[in-house]
């Protein structure tokens, strides 16, 4: 660690820059990721191979390439070799070159011929971007899982292709910005606009190479003069410019928060990255190179070596830098000095505790390790961290236990067998799960299982989803019998939580091995998961089997109607004659569904008997049929008299009062007549005198007619203290007619006032007589003319 710093190259005051070395392989290899355009061997076929390496320069796959020559290699986010070929067919093949997918895209760009294409990332997915060869279009499609291509207008006077362009994604809108010589423009789905650059030098010269950053939010572009400008990608603001003599091999900008935006350019033997400040930092290549845009850096492939450029994270520097004072710093050295059992420890200890920066210091060195990628350093800083943390009282450890897991998972991927050199901001993106999921598509089963019980992950989300993984790869394999893949799956997997053995059979039967697929379902305890395979490898009867084994009858009928479609009608008797127990089943759905079909299974049976009955129940049917046909034609013409018995029964006093049930179900019958019964009921009850009966029933539900009715029919018949009782739950509207009616004109006073109605105030004052009543609604009137 002493000289920890010697690989650190200062870009201007404010940040510095590093190039990890990931992997070193001797020569001859061949291009490592992104991967190789088809290459033609020489043989007698003379068709190109297709090759792919880890990032490592371990060959992954090496595929004989019987389509038509690629004009476009890339990755799909879910690590798929996406191929664009000059036709217009876009082909997707996984990491070991089986073929996954064929895309096609629309007759336009087929017959326009692919000229160039780009792959760009947003939030819907994996994008692709076209260049027509013939009218020099433009095409984009945001997902090609979803390929829906829409192109865009053509640029009018474009004599010839581009002389650079990329794709930019700006608030879920993507557009085209490409160059033509000295000229700028920006595509969009409507039209397209000429751009000027701010502060960009009129000597600048032509447009050969443009560069986006991973977040699309920065752009880079470089002329043939040697002029490099950078700015923000919505094209207003510029960040830099200057000369950068020589042939440019690679351009791309650095990461999103960098505290100097840089951008790298590579040419044949040389790497710069230049500043925003007019400075730069050169690195010798010693062979061609080609760059690849990451979150937090760039990486940096040749034929023999993979390295990754990237700016030196604020903690480490903190941490590291000459004559550093910083917490993390200082925590650092006591802990190398407790280690030598040197007293030293105690005032470095002391002078951090002094300026109470402890906990910042255990946070510093945490944060600074997880940035390291050499092992030993991590563990030198983790030690400082956990040396620190046993001074702070009630220190949370979480987030030092999560960084030592995480830091093992990376360190473990990043082994050369494996080839995965993530760094911890691309970790922590990807998440662990994606990880996991990354760790299985390249079938490294065993460490995916080391990470999952280290991370410890739940059974369903872990183990058993690597070994069902494992299971649909087994299947695939040649090199066993049906049996004994059969045995050896069921031996590994065993009763694992969440695994299905019907899926893994489905596998097996899309990989041409019906036989496997059927030993498999033995092991597949729900036979619902069964029986939908079996019909779909046109096991009808073994599907029969199992369904009438589970017990369930929804089943059963789903084989049986399948068995029915399947074959002819006396075939698919005949295999009922087999299952008794789906035989009776069936004949219990032709006695409600299908009566002539049950005619038939008896005639087929020779079961006389059976067939008697059945005439003598169809007969049965037919006159019941008859006889429901004359009574609805009979309800429906003595419909109208109904009604009007009905009404003139409903308003019969005795009814009114004693029959509850056929009250009930006159009102069910005709809710229309609940108004009217309400009035009939009030007025009977009110005409015997039932004036406690009255009140019950004025409770009994909320009444349709309001309580004003109530208590007119009490005045009528004389009972005022009655009326009263209902004046009271009266509407606001009827507040003031019902209090004159029962005589009470200061409660109908009151209600006028609040309610501020000079006409009810009015009424009220023509026919009171109290001079404090009058005086009270005359004030009202006054205030409210004032208003």
């Amino acid at each position: 660690m002493d000289c920890y710093t010697a690989n650190w190259d200062p870009l201007g005051e404010s940040a510095y820059y590093r190039s990890v070395a990931f992997f070193f392989r001797p020569p001859p290899p061949t291009l490592p990721p992104p991967p190789k355009i088809p290459r033609k061997e020489k043989s007698p076929s003379s068709r190109p191979i297709l090759e792919i390496y880890s990032a490592s320069g371990i060959q992954l796959a090496s595929v004989v390439w019987k389509d038509s020559p690629a004009m476009f290699l890339g990755w799909t986010t879910s690590e798929e070799l996406l191929s664009v070929q000059e036709n217009g067919i876009v082909l997707l093949h996984s990491l070991f070159g089986e073929f996954k997918k064929k895309v096609t895209m629309t007759n336009d760009v087929v017959q326009e011929r692919v000229l160039e294409a780009r792959v760009f990332y947003t939030t819907y997915g994996t994008g692709l971007a076209i260049l027509s060869a013939l009218q020099h279009r433009f095409s984009l499609a945001n997902n090609i899982y979803d390929m829906k291509l829409r192109k865009l207008p053509v640029v009018p006077g474009l004599q010839g292709p581009p002389s650079c362009w990329t794709v930019l994604c700006q608030n879920r809108v993507t557009n085209i910005f490409f160059a033509v010589g000295q000229e700028l423009y920006l595509l969009d789905d409507a039209a397209y606009n000429p751009v000027t650059l701010p502060g960009l030098s009129p000597h600048a010269g032509s447009f050969l190479r443009m560069a986006v950053s991973f977040n699309h939010r920065f752009l880079a572009l470089f002329t043939n003069t040697g002029y490099v400008w950078m700015g923000r990608s919505n094209l207003k603001v510029r960040s830099k410019s200057q000369n950068s003599p020589g042939r440019l091999g690679g351009l791309q900008c650095t990461r999103q928060h960098s505290r100097q935006r840089a951008v790298v350019m590579a040419w044949d033997r040389c790497l710069v990255v230049a500043g925003s400040d007019q400075q730069s930092i050169q690195y010798p290549l010693s062979e061609d190179s080609h760059l690849v845009p990451e979150l937090d850096g760039v990486r940096i492939f040749s034929r023999s070596t993979h390295e990754f450029l990237h700016e030196i994270p604020e903690a480490s520097e903190e941490i590291f830098k000459i004559a550093s004072m910083s917490p993390g710093a200082l925590l650092l050295e006591a802990q190398k000095e407790y280690e030598k059992e040197s007293q030293k420890a105690d005032e470095y200890l002391r002078e951090i505790k002094d300026q109470k920066l402890l906990s910042e210091a255990v946070e510093q060195c945490i944060k600074a390790a997880s940035y390291e990628h050499s092992p030993p350093i991590q563990k030198a800083l983790l030690q400082a961290a956990s040396f620190g943390k046993c001074f702070i009282d009630k220190y949370a450890p979480e987030h030092f236990v999560e960084t030592c897991r995480d830091l093992r998972v990376l360190n473990a991927v990043r082994d050369y067998q494996i080839g995965m050199p993530l760094s911890f901001d691309q970790y922590k993106q990807l998440t662990k799960e994606v990880l996991l999921d990354r760790v299985v598509l390249r079938r490294l089963y065993p460490i995916a299982i080391k990470i999952c019980e280290y991370l410890r992950l739940s059974e369903f989300q872990g183990i058993s989803r690597i070994l069902a993984h494992w299971a649909c790869y087994k299947v695939q394999q040649r090199d066993k019998s049906d049996e004994e893949l059969a045995q050896v799956i069921n031996q590994k997997l065993g009763d694992a939580v969440g695994i299905s053995y019907s899926d893994i059979a489905t596998q097996a039967y899309e990989s041409s091995r019906p036989e496997l697929a059927i030993k498999l379902l033995e092991y597949e305890p729900r036979p619902g998961k069964q029986v939908p395979l079996l019909l779909t490898m046109n096991r009808n009867q073994l599907a029969l089997s199992r369904a009438i084994e589970s017990g369930d009858s929804d089943l059963v009928y789903t084989v049986i109607s399948r068995l029915k479609d399947d074959l002819s009608r006396g075939d698919f008797f005949m295999a009922l004659q087999n299952q008794p127990v789906a035989l009776s089943l069936y004949r219990q759905f032709c006695k409600h569904k299908e009566p002539n079909t049950l005619k038939d299974l008896y005639n087929q049976d020779d079961n006389h008997q059976e067939l008697g009955n059945f005439h003598v129940r169809s007969s049965y049917v037919s006159e019941k049929v008859g006889a429901v046909a004359t009574g609805q034609r009979a309800w429906k013409n003595a419909w109208p008299l109904i009604q009007v018995l009905a009404l003139r029964d409903l308003s019969h006093p005795h009814l009114l009062l004693t029959n509850h049930n056929r009250r009930m179900f006159v009102l069910d019958l005709f809710p229309c007549c609940l108004d009217r019964f309400w009035w009939l009921k009030i007025s009977a009850l009110a005409e015997q005198g039932a004036w406690e009966d009255l009140e019950k029933f004025s409770k009994s539900k909320k009444s349709p007619i309001g309580y004003l009715p109530f208590a007119e029919i009490s005045m009528k018949y004389g009972r005022p203290g009655e009326a009263k009782k209902y004046a009271a739950r009266v509407t606001p509207e009827q507040k003031v007619k019902a209090f004159l009616l029962v005589g009470d004109f200061t409660q109908a006073a009151e209600a006028a006032v609040e309610r501020k109605n000079e006409a009810e105030m009015a009424l009220i004052l023509s026919k009171c007589t109290d001079a404090t009543v009058v005086a009270r609604l005359e004030q009202a009137k006054a205030q409210l003319g004032k208003k």
